[in-house]
């Protein structure tokens, strides 16, 4: 019974008292650090960076974010040092210090070596030249015994040998031959379309792209393709054909019932063999590569 003497002691209950409330002053004291350091309930909407210069963005931001820079890319027609993807995405709730990863344009573009593009056929200098990061600018169709065959290639007004060193994303003009007997092309149905592919269904048709209107205020990843000129009603055009495009916001226009009423109002596409040409049964809408074999000649 000796070893509990403390607790008839009124000196043990005043220490254990002080010791309780040591223990609730240190726990509150170390939700209050832990609150001021992890910011509790504090948050910011995170500001949109894309299209800023990545230098100026770290100048005015660098006391509230941490910037890790993770790629840059060389896409054609962007700002060299722009930020053209961040993370976490503009608006995002996020805290004061967080990390901020973001992928800039390189200031500078990347270098290719040029391929050999000449007596390929259309389809295969158009995939070469997309595995090496060029484009094509323009289709020029040349009297020449092999239809679709590629003459010769041209850049900045000059033929240009393979091998040569030019920027990535460098635009491409290819001579291509008509054949012995150069037949028009009907122009394929690309309604519904993305504005990023435009250009190059209309390259691998035999077709360039003259002029493009954007009805819709709207990002380009939106933006379809609305109506053409010469348009897939019209008789078939020479190879090498101007066409105009006009996009709309596939988030304001319904483009379901644009197609309803173009089958509705052109008479051509009425016509079974012709609808069959057109859409084919996979339906070249969904996929017009591969439904439009009767267009290209690789057989020279």
């Amino acid at each position: 019974m000796g070893h509990f003497q403390f607790l008839k002691q009124k000196k043990f209950y005043v220490n254990l008292l002080i010791i309780l409330l040591l223990c609730i002053v240190l726990f509150w004291l170390a939700f209050i650090l832990l609150d001021k350091y992890t910011r509790h309930d504090k948050v910011y909407n995170m500001p949109n960076l894309i299209g800023r210069n990545y230098k100026e963005v770290q100048k005015e931001y660098s006391r509230d974010f941490h910037f890790i820079l993770i790629d840059s890319v060389y896409p054609k027609g962007q700002e060299p040092g722009s930020i053209i993807q961040q993370d976490p995405l503009p608006d995002s709730k996020v805290k004061k210090g967080r990390n901020v990863y973001y992928i800039i344009v390189a200031e500078n573009p990347e270098q290719v070596e040029m391929p050999n593009l000449k007596n390929l056929s259309l389809r295969q200098a158009i995939g070469t030249l997309e595995s090496k990061g060029l484009e094509i600018e323009w289709l020029q169709f040349e009297n020449y015994f092999a239809k679709n065959a590629i003459i010769d290639q041209l850049y900045q007004g000059s033929s240009i040998e393979p091998g040569t060193i030019i920027n990535k994303g460098s635009g491409i003009v290819l001579r291509v031959g008509k054949g012995d007997k150069a037949k028009n092309i009907a122009v394929p149905n690309l309604i519904g379309k993305p504005a990023s592919d435009a250009k190059r269904l209309l390259h691998m048709a035999g077709l360039n792209l003259k002029e493009q209107f954007f009805e819709d205020s709207d990002s380009l990843e939106y933006q379809r393709i609305s109506k053409m000129m010469p348009g897939p009603s019209s008789p078939s055009v020479p190879a090498g054909t101007e066409i105009t495009l006009w996009f709309r916001s596939n988030r304001k226009f319904n483009f379901d019932k644009q197609m309803d009423e173009l089958l509705k109002e052109d008479s051509i596409f009425n016509h079974p063999v012709i609808v069959d040409t057109l859409f084919g049964n996979d339906t070249i809408v969904n996929d017009l590569i591969e439904t439009t074999d009767y267009e290209y000649e690789d057989d020279f």
